[in-house]
């Protein structure tokens, strides 16, 4: 069993973060339900206007499930794939991984969650990042499926922003927006997946980096 771990922390360079930062583990310690955070190795878009988990680069999101992730991609919309192409995905030249792992620590139903996400699966990916149109982004996927014993969403939504640190709309979405002859969506209800990655229900647990 030993070897086993210490050839699956070779590959994906999987440690601990938050509570035990020296223990090693696999992915075999990822619960039904966690989030999958992607952290990008560069600035973008999306990073310039939201805040990751201490401060981290956070741009995707995606729910895990039995050895399988569920998420919206620009790529394939709402869609299900192994956890092993998520991980090739995410996998940079030099080998690192770079996923967070999020544990709910709230009293949600596992179930009902997958039951709702699962709901979503073939809908095309929300680049306007717009609230109830027949499209959705990646951390709507996760605020619209997360429910309670009782159906209630445990993630409420935010106002959306699209602004840097000095408040002011960044070039690239007034550009962006002003392609399909819309005002941006500043304050509008929604979410993203680093201010997901802050939630006080939510504890990083791993990271694979």
């Amino acid at each position: 069993m030993k070897w086993i771990i210490i050839f699956l922390c070779s590959v994906f360079g999987c440690y601990s973060y938050a509570q035990q930062p020296d223990r090693i583990c696999d992915v075999s310690l990822l619960k039904d339900g966690d989030l999958l955070f992607e952290v990008s190795p560069s600035d973008n878009a999306i990073t310039d206007v939201t805040q990751g988990f201490d401060g981290m680069k956070i741009d995707h999101v995606a729910i895990y499930w039995d050895k399988h992730v569920i998420e919206a991609t620009r790529v394939k919309g709402v869609d299900i794939s192994s956890l092993e192409q998520f991980i090739k995905r995410n996998t940079q030249d030099n080998g690192e991984v770079r996923i967070l792992v999020g544990r709910i620590t709230s009293d949600y139903h596992l179930r009902k969650t997958i039951k709702r996400a699962k709901r979503f699966l073939g809908l095309p990916y929300d680049s306007l990042f717009l609230p109830d149109n027949n499209a959705i982004y990646c951390s709507e996927l996760v605020q619209k499926s997360y429910v309670d014993k009782k159906n209630r969403l445990i993630f409420s939504p935010i106002p959306m922003s699209f602004h840097d640190a000095s408040g002011n709309v960044t070039d690239y979405w007034k550009a962006f927006y002003r392609r399909f002859s819309m005002d941006v969506p500043e304050g509008e209800p929604g979410t993203n997946p680093g201010e997901l990655s802050r939630r006080e229900n939510v504890k990083i647990v791993y990271r694979f980096f």
